[in-house]
């Protein structure tokens, strides 16, 4: 690519960076010199490269943004092609992640993007921190709400209880639902963040044991008697593995088998997978305006070029086009995005002690937690090798292996049971140690007596 069509192909961009305006941030200082500086210094992750993250990774990569990486755990299936643009059907069976960010630097010059095949709790919490802003393309209550508290540990807060504003990792979110959608910006400390609007989200259906048992209605009633009964009753001891496909087949034939004894139609092989996996419609043209809007707010976040969504955007193009922005408030006592849960402890109080007392705490619950202070991992419940390193903290004061600090953060990765089902999440501690003094202070104290 010459020098002219390069000019020409970041044409709107130059001149959205380089002229001022009456809506641009207080930070923002026009210059043609920003898109440079917007692909040499901001680093974006996606999360997801399902319909929201192939769109996404295509925006931010059109926008400026160069230095780009993706993690996802999933392999494409052949439902995923006709609104996952970037996978063509000899991709089936390879990693999302991979062959989406390929595919954008085939046609993108000059981008980089790093891909991760892994599950987004596989990495080190500190591999978050090196992101700018992290733009989310889930399909799941369950992955946005760790990753919020991912981006939420981070934060620090001042001796009054005020957000340190280098510390806050902002969050781009999209979501879709058939022809309906949402962006929203989470600034962590500043606007609420998952947490604070979990009730946004509706509960998931669940159908009575008694009718799936007994009189099933429908296919998806099928889908499930066959889920949650005949899997444990063939499979005594077995884990369901839904990514597994060996294992959804099963679920299908058995639910087939199932509909037929009830004169119950409907059931196919793409409506197991959405019951047992939960799988939401998903819109093409849905997918493109929402991964626009949340690109967008990635590039207002990084340069400044304009204020921010404040703070949730819905679309909904059922009937014609309508978009709202509606302001959250930020619940001031959010277990996430506030200054952390205060703990109180003995300096005697043992690593192995605390885990125990954060199992039975009543706000926390946390069963196998792992613990990290400052980067470093005081117990890491797994891997193996991870957890035979650091067992021989276990029995050693937290007062020690924080440095003897009379007051720290730390954090807490583990499970939460919540609406009945057992979850991942991450928990920021505030801990104060009761009686301890802080050995700087007082060796400052002491410099001035005399001997």
């Amino acid at each position: 690519m010459g020098d002219a069509s390069a000019e020409e192909r970041w044409r709107d961009l130059d001149k959205l960076l380089a002229r001022p305006g009456n809506i641009v941030s207080p930070i923002f200082e026009p210059s043609p010199q920003l898109r440079d500086e917007l692909g040499e210094y901001v680093r974006v992750l996606v999360v997801g490269a399902g319909g929201l993250g192939c769109e996404l990774l295509k925006d931010l990569a059109l926008s400026g943004f160069k230095n780009l990486e993706v993690i996802d755990m999933d392999t494409i299936e052949v439902s995923n092609l006709n609104r996952q643009f970037l996978f063509r059907i000899h991709d089936v069976g390879k990693s999302k992640a991979e062959v989406a960010a390929r595919r954008v630097m085939e046609r993108v010059s000059g981008v980089n993007i790093v891909p991760h095949f892994c599950r987004i709790e596989d990495k080190d919490i500190e591999f978050y921190r090196d992101f700018n802003i992290i733009a989310l393309g889930l399909d799941s209550i369950e992955a946005r709400s760790y990753i919020n508290s991912v981006a939420c540990s981070f934060l620090e807060y001042d001796d009054d209880d005020n957000p340190c504003e280098e510390t806050i990792k902002p969050l781009v979110d999209g979501g879709t639902e058939g022809f309906k959608g949402h962006a929203r910006v989470i600034m962590p400390g500043v606007t609420p963040c998952f947490e604070c609007t979990i009730w946004l989200f509706p509960p998931q259906v669940k159908f009575p044991l008694c009718t799936l048992a007994e009189t099933p209605r429908t296919a998806a009633h099928c889908i499930e008697y066959a889920h949650l009964i005949k899997w444990d009753e063939v499979h005594r001891g077995k884990t369901f593995d839904a990514d597994n496909p060996e294992h959804m087949q099963w679920i299908y034939s058995e639910a087939l088998k199932r509909a037929e004894l009830f004169g119950i139609t409907g059931v196919t092989y793409s409506l197991t997978q959405g019951v047992v996996k939960n799988i939401i419609p998903a819109i093409a043209s849905t997918n493109a305006i929402v991964s626009a809007a949340c690109a967008l707010e990635a590039l207002k976040i990084a340069t400044g070029c304009s204020k921010t969504l404040s703070n949730y955007l819905t679309y909904n193009g059922l009937e014609g086009l309508h978009t709202k922005v509606t302001e959250f408030v930020r619940d001031q006592s959010c277990l996430v995005c506030g200054p952390g849960t205060l703990i109180e402890l003995d300096i005697l109080v043992t690593l192995s002690e605390l885990i125990e007392l954060l199992g039975e705490h009543p706000k926390l619950q946390l069963s196998k937690p792992s613990i990290t202070h400052q980067g470093k991992n005081l117990y890491m419940q797994a891997p193996p090798v991870l957890e035979e390193l650091t067992r021989s903290n276990l029995p050693l004061p937290l007062f020690d292996l924080m440095g003897r600090a009379p007051r720290g953060i730390i954090h807490a990765t583990g499970f939460a049971n919540k609406n009945g089902k057992r979850t991942s999440c991450l928990r920021k501690l505030r801990v104060v140690f009761k009686g301890a003094v802080d050995e700087g202070a007082a060796n400052v104290d002491m410099a001035g007596v005399p001997a």
